[in-house]
C-alpha cells in the first residue's frame, strides 16, 4: 500500500513556482537570527509559520503569527511558535519556521484544488475560498484533461463570480491572472502523477495580480496501474435479433426460467427453451443443450446458477453466438469468489469474440420487436427514448409508470455489473438507432470515467442524454456499494463530469423523462423568449414564478401583437404576458390566440399552453388546435393540460402528435429551463473555442 505524505509549505511553494503560480516572498529559517535576517530582506510586515511533519493544522498549534513589523518581533515570535508547538505536540519534529511576506488584505480569497477521483481521475476544483469554503461550497469542477476554455469557464460558474467583476461599483479583479493560474494548476496536476490531492487556499486575487498564500500537497508514489483494454464500440445489434435461446428455461412457474420464457412468447422472432432435463414449455420443445438447437441463435439468455454460467458461455462461444444476456446473479457483487467467476466468463467471451450484458442484470427490452428478455411481465410501448439503468427495480417501476403515462421507449437495458458491455456501449447503440431521439441513464457507478466521458461527449453532440445519479447522500453511497457491486463516487464529481460531457443532470426520474420527452419531440429551444397562454389565472401567476426561477424570459407583448389580441379578447383582459384569456374562454378563443402568435412568431421562441378542466373547453378539440399551432410555427410548443380523466383525450392527441404535455406546470418549466441551460452551456463552449 502506497504511503501518502504531505509536502511541507516550503516544498509546496517550490512546486507552485515551478509551474509559474505566484507565491509570496519567503525563506525557511531554522534559528531566530536567520529568521530575523530573512524578514529584513523580504520586507515588513511578515508572517511566521511553523513547518512540521507532525503538525498539519498550524493555527491550532499556535504555529502562525501575523503582523510582524520588526526584527525583534521576529525573534520573539519564533521562540513563541516553537514553545507552543512543543506544548501542542511534545517532542514534535520541527523542520523550520517559514518567514513569509504578509500580503495586503484587499483581495478576494479563492480556492484552487485538485483530487484524484477513483472513477474520473484528476479533478480540478475552483471557487470561493478562505475559512468559509466548507460552509459556502461555492465551487466549480473540471475533469482533467480539459481545454483552456473549459478550465477558465469555471470562473463564470460560481455564484461569487460578480465579486470578481466589480460587484456594486467595486474595482474588478485581475481575471486574466486567475485564468493563467487555473491553466497552470491543471498542468501541474497532470504532469505530477505523485500528487494525490492538493489545496491552494487561499489564492488571493487582487486588481492587478494573484498570489497563492497557503498550499497543501498530499503525495504518494504513483500506483503504476495499467488501464484496462477498452473496445471502442459494440459489435452487436439488439434491434436486429431474430432468434433467441433461453438456457435455464423451466416448467416451474415459480422459477425465473419460466417467467422469462413466458415474456419471450410475444417476440416476433424464433425462441428456443434450453434445459438439460428436456420436456415441453408453453407449447415449445425444450432442447437439452445449445448444440441441439436447429439453428444458431443471435443471442442466448442465461438464467442458470452462477457456477454453471461459464460452461454455458463456453458452449455458446464455441457455436459462434454473438451475444449473451446474463441474468444470473452471484458474481462480483457477492465477493471475491463471485468476482473470480466474473473474470472467467469475461475471459471466455473475449476468447470467442462474444459480447454479453450483465451479469446480475434484469435483461433487456426492445418494444419494436415485442422483445421482453427480462422477468418483468410488462413491456413498454414503442417510443423514442432509450432507458439504461443500473437497477432492475428502477426499470420495473419505470416501465409500469410509462404504460400508465403512455410514454414510449425505444429500448430498455439493465446494465448489471457491466463486466463486458458498459454504459458506453449502450450509448453507442442508442446513437446509431434512428428511432432513438433521447437517452436516459440511471447511474450508480461508472467503471471508467474518461472512457465514459469520451463516448458520452460524442453521443450528446447528436442526441440529448439525461442522467440521474444515485448515491448523493452518505447513506445513498453506502446503499449503492451493496447493489450490483457498485461503489458510488462523489455526486458532485459525477455531476461535473456529466455537464462536461454534454449530459444533462436530472434530480428525479420524473424530471429526466420530462426533459427527454421535450427534447425527443421538440429539440432544443432556439432561445428563451416565452409566451404563456392560459384561461386559468392562478396557473398563469404560478407560471410566471416558475419562469423566473428557471431563467425563462416572459416577453413583453409588442403593440402589434397586443392589438391583434384586443380584437377578440374580452373587456378587462390584462393585455400582458402571460396571456390570461379569462375563465370563460372556449377553444375558439384559444385558436384565435394561436393565430395571433403564429403571425408574430418572430417575437417568441417557446409557447406554454395551460388549460384546466372546464365546461367551456373540450380537451380533444383544444389538443387538435395545439397540434395545428405547433405545425404552423417553427417554435417549441409545450402543452400543460392539467387535471385527470377529463383531459385524457387531449393528452393522447398531443402525445400521438409528439407534442410534450406536462400534468404539473412546474415540471414543464423545469424541463424547458434545463434544456435552455444545456444549450447555453454549449453555446458558451463554442464561443470559447
Amino acid at each position: 500500500m502506497n504511503k501518502e505524505t504531505l509536502l511541507n509549505e516550503a516544498e509546496g511553494y517550490a512546486l507552485l513556482q515551478k509551474y509559474g503560480i505566484p507565491v509570496p516572498r519567503h525563506t525557511l529559517a531554522t534559528i531566530p537570527e536567520e529568521a530575523a535576517n530573512a524578514a529584513e530582506e523580504i520586507g515588513f510586515p511578515v508572517v511566521l509559520k511553523i513547518v512540521s511533519p507532525d503538525i498539519i493544522h498550524k493555527s491550532d498549534a499556535g504555529g502562525v503569527v501575523t503582523g510582524i513589523t520588526d526584527a525583534d518581533m521576529v525573534r520573539q515570535s519564533f521562540a513563541a511558535i516553537v514553545a507552543a508547538a512543543d506544548r501542542f505536540h511534545p517532542g514534535c519534529s520541527i523542520t523550520g519556521i517559514l518567514v513569509e511576506q504578509q500580503l495586503a488584505g484587499n483581495g478576494i480569497e479563492l480556492l484552487i484544488g485538485g483530487k484524484r477521483d477513483p472513477t474520473f481521475g484528476p479533478v480540478l476544483t475552483f471557487g470561493i475560498g478562505g475559512v468559509m469554503v466548507e460552509l459556502l461550497k461555492d465551487v466549480a469542477m473540471r475533469i482533467l484533461p480539459a481545454s483552456e476554455a473549459k478550465l477558465t469557464g469555471m470562473i463564470h460558474e460560481i455564484q461569487g463570480y460578480p465579486l470578481l467583476t466589480g460587484y456594486r461599483g467595486r474595482t474588478p479583479m485581475d481575471l486574466s491572472a486567475l485564468e493563467d493560474v487555473l491553466i497552470s494548476a491543471s498542468r501541474l496536476f497532470l504532469e505530477e502523477p505523485g500528487i494525490v490531492e492538493f489545496d491552494i487556499n487561499p489564492f488571493i486575487l487582487y486588481e492587478d495580480k494573484g498570489c497563492a498564500v497557503d498550499a497543501r500537497f498530499l503525495v504518494a508514489p504513483p500506483s503504476g496501474n495499467v488501464p484496462e483494454e477498452q473496445r471502442t464500440s459494440p459489435d452487436v445489434d439488439i434491434f436486429s435479433l431474430s432468434t433467441i435461446a433461453l438456457v435455464g428455461a423451466s416448467t416451474d412457474p415459480s422459477k425465473l426460467g419460466y417467467a422469462i420464457f413466458r415474456n419471450l412468447l410475444s417476440f416476433e422472432g424464433t425462441i428456443y427453451p434450453v434445459n438439460v432435463k428436456g420436456d415441453e414449455l408453453l407449447g415449445h420443445h425444450i432442447y437439452p443443450s445449445l448444440s441441439d438447437l436447429p439453428r444458431r441463435p443471435d443471442a442466448v439468455i442465461i438464467a442458470v446458477p452462477a457456477p454453471h454460467v461459464p460452461s454455458v458461455m463456453e458452449e455458446a462461444g464455441a457455436l459462434g453466438v454473438p451475444l449473451a444476456i446474463i441474468i444470473t446473479a452471484g458474481f462480483r457483487e457477492t465477493g471475491e469468489s463471485g468476482a473470480e467467476l466474473e473474470r472467467q466468463i469475461s475471459a471466455i467471451a473475449h476468447r470467442h469474440s462474444m459480447r454479453f450484458t450483465g451479469p446480475n442484470a434484469l435483461g433487456l427490452m426492445v418494444p419494436r420487436l415485442n422483445l421482453n428478455a427480462t422477468f418483468d411481465p410488462k413491456l413498454p410501448r414503442h417510443g423514442h427514448i432509450a432507458f439504461l439503468s443500473q437497477s432492475g427495480a428502477i426499470i420495473t417501476t419505470t416501465v409500469d409508470w410509462s404504460l400508465a403515462e403512455e410514454i414510449g421507449l425505444s429500448m430498455v437495458i439493465s446494465v448489471g455489473n457491466q463486466a463486458d458491455l458498459t454504459f458506453e456501449d449502450y450509448l453507442m447503440m442508442a446513437a446509431a438507432d434512428k428511432e432513438t431521439k433521447a437517452v436516459i441513464l440511471y447511474v450508480e457507478e461508472i467503471l471508467s470515467g474518461s472512457h465514459f466521458m469520451n463516448f458520452a461527449e460524442k453521443v450528446s453532440g447528436t442526441k440529448p442524454i439525461i442522467a440521474l445519479k444515485a448515491g448523493r447522500s452518505e447513506i445513498g453511497r453506502q446503499a449503492a456499494s451493496s447493489h450490483t457491486g457498485s461503489l458510488a463516487g462523489s455526486y458532485e464529481i459525477y455531476k461535473a463530469a456529466f455537464r462536461q460531457a454534454g449530459i444533462i443532470p436530472a434530480g428525479s426520474l420524473t424530471e429526466a423523462f420530462g426533459v427527454a420527452g421535450l427534447l425527443a419531440s421538440e429539440g432544443y429551444p432556439a432561445g428563451n423568449r416565452t409566451v404563456i397562454v392560459s384561461s386559468a389565472g392562478g396557473f398563469a401567476v404560478l407560471s410566471s414564478d416558475y419562469a423566473e426561477e428557471w431563467g425563462i424570459e416572459i416577453i413583453t407583448l409588442s403593440d402589434e401583437l397586443r392589438g391583434g389580441l384586443n380584437t377578440f379578447m374580452p373587456p378587462g383582459w390584462s393585455g400582458r404576458n402571460p396571456i390570461d384569456m379569462i375563465g370563460d374562454a372556449g377553444v375558439g378563443r384559444y385558436a384565435k390566440t394561436f393565430d395571433a402568435l403564429i403571425r408574430h412568431q418572430d417575437e417568441w421562441d417557446i409557447a406554454f399552453v395551460i388549460s384546466v378542466p372546464s365546461t367551456s373547453v373540450d380537451a380533444g378539440d383544444l389538443a387538435n388546435e395545439i397540434v395545428r399551432f405547433s405545425r404552423d410555427t417553427h417554435k417549441i410548443v409545450v402543452g400543460c393540460l392539467l387535471g385527470g380523466e377529463s383531459m385524457l383525450a387531449g393528452v393522447r392527441i398531443l402525445r400521438s402528435a409528439h407534442i410534450p404535455n406536462f400534468g404539473e406546470i412546474r415540471d414543464a418549466f423545469v424541463a424547458v429551463g434545463t434544456a435552455l441551460r444545456k444549450k447555453n452551456h454549449d453555446n458558451e463552449s463554442c464561443e470559447d473555442k
